[in-house]
């Protein structure tokens, strides 16, 4: 009788939590793609994104813990991150609200999905070596990751029918934020990755901020409106960091003793998934 390699057999196993989120950012579209759609279907996908996330973030781990990273775990864990956090949360912010703009909401909507495949694609290529196997992550990430992207939007509709309220509802607010998301995917900015994260003074104050800001947010309003605040605030400590780095010039970074060649190659290399290469 042929013994059964149990080696090969963990491959399967981060594919299965990939798998997962994709089944998840199927089935919200399910839920909210209907004409008939409610405020509570549109809830209920949100929350089921939420979920995709949750498998998005465990399969790489689950990977690293089981030595099954592959090239291919790469690629099928932005082809999962395109349906979940691009369609799907693209379907979802159009039926939820972008649909009252006609033919510029669809556009906008589709804007979205477009620059998160397009973030995707530049991340697979910066993130493998031309061998096909995954690059070691470094400790910052070129463009807004889609799921923090999608993560934004979904906390919008949660805090509006958490809340009872269109705080963050009006169309042309959520248009904008849809517009600027798109942006940032596509764009240079530099995000962290908190791969890599060391404790130094301005790390420090950047997360104190953001934490007690979102503590203050969470016990005076809503916990739902927090997470909305502490999603943004991942965006604009990117913005604020990127500014910084701009300011000081490669002459202060490499007095800091960060070469500027290592600091491109840590931000190319690094990325939502790249970090945890499953066999996704």
């Amino acid at each position: 009788m042929k013994k059964v390699d149990l080696r090969r057999s963990l491959f399967i196993l981060p594919n299965l939590f990939t798998l997962s989120s994709v089944l998840c950012g199927f089935y919200a579209v399910l839920v909210c793609g209907g004409p008939e759609a409610t405020d509570d279907d549109y809830y209920r996908a949100a929350l089921l994104i939420v979920f995709a996330m949750f498998f998005d973030t465990i399969d790489g781990r689950v990977a690293r813990m089981t030595k099954t990273q592959s090239a291919i775990g790469v690629q099928l864990d932005s082809l999962a991150d395109v349906i979940s956090f691009g369609v799907a949360t693209g379907v979802l912010v159009y039926r939820w609200s972008l649909h009252k703009l006609g033919a510029v909401g669809i556009a906008i909507a589709f804007g979205y999905v477009a620059c998160g495949t397009i973030r995707l694609a530049r991340f697979n290529v910066l993130a493998t070596e031309e061998s096909g196997a995954p690059k070691k992550p470094g400790k910052y990430i070129l463009g807004l990751p889609i799921p923090a992207a999608a993560g934004i939007l979904i906390s919008l509709v949660v805090a509006n029918t958490a809340t009872d309220t269109r705080l963050f509802g009006t169309t042309v607010l959520i248009a904008g934020v849809v517009i600027m998301l798109s942006f940032f995917m596509v764009s240079t900015v530099r995000f962290r990755s908190f791969k890599d994260l060391k404790l130094s003074a301005r790390t420090v104050l950047f997360v104190a901020l953001a934490v007690g800001s979102t503590a203050f947010l969470a016990l005076r309003y809503h916990a739902s409106i927090a997470l909305v605040w502490l999603l943004a605030s991942y965006v604009l400590i990117g913005i604020v960091e990127t500014i910084i780095s701009m300011v000081r010039g490669p002459e202060r970074s490499l007095a800091a003793g960060a070469p500027v060649a290592d600091e491109l190659e840590d931000d190319e290399l690094d990325a939502d998934h790249v970090d945890e290469p499953n066999v996704l």
